[in-house]
């Protein structure tokens, strides 16, 4: 399987392709590499958003999953840069508005962090919730951060629970 790794800001990324989609992003660092045309995209476009010139990923992604977890990934991918989104908004995106649990496993069981961006959920009221990603919540932080949204200084017009799906 097609793999490359490359330094960032939150450490060492391996991103794993097959079949030209984008499988898997994970923290470390390997040391047989065999790149191909998408992970070479893929690394510029992580490199682009980390120096903050990339506001949207556009890459194939295939995470799998189960049809409810492919529903909320889907739903993380459309929170824009620089906003977020609560474990509850995406279990109504996910046509299962009491399913906000459900959907805080689906973040847990993201194969592509990053690039699909459980670092934009919150829990109700703002709080940072959880993070699986290396590092956990000082990495989510930082994600937050570089976009732009401070967890413990909201900006007067920018609302939590502003992400209507």
């Amino acid at each position: 399987m097609p793999q490359i790794s490359i330094n960032s800001p939150v450490g060492a990324l391996t991103i794993f392709e097959f079949d030209d989609e984008i499988v898997s992003l994970d923290w470390g660092f390997v040391e047989d590499m065999e790149t191909s045309p998408v992970l070479e995209e893929a690394k510029s476009q992580i490199n682009a958003y980390f120096a903050r010139k990339l506001t949207h990923f556009d890459l194939p992604l295939s995470p799998g999953g189960t049809p409810f977890q492919a529903a909320v990934w889907a739903a993380m991918c459309e929170i824009p840069l620089g906003q977020t989104a609560t474990y509850q908004d995406l279990a109504r995106a996910a046509g299962s508005p009491k399913g906000f649990r459900a959907v805080g496993m689906a973040c847990g069981k993201n194969p592509i962090p990053i690039l699909i961006p459980c670092h934009r959920v919150l829990a109700s009221g703002g709080k940072p919730g959880g993070y699986s990603g290396d590092g956990g919540l000082e990495t989510k932080e930082m994600l937050l951060k570089l976009e732009g949204v401070d967890l413990y200084k909201p900006k007067a017009d920018q609302r939590q629970d502003a992400f209507d799906l």
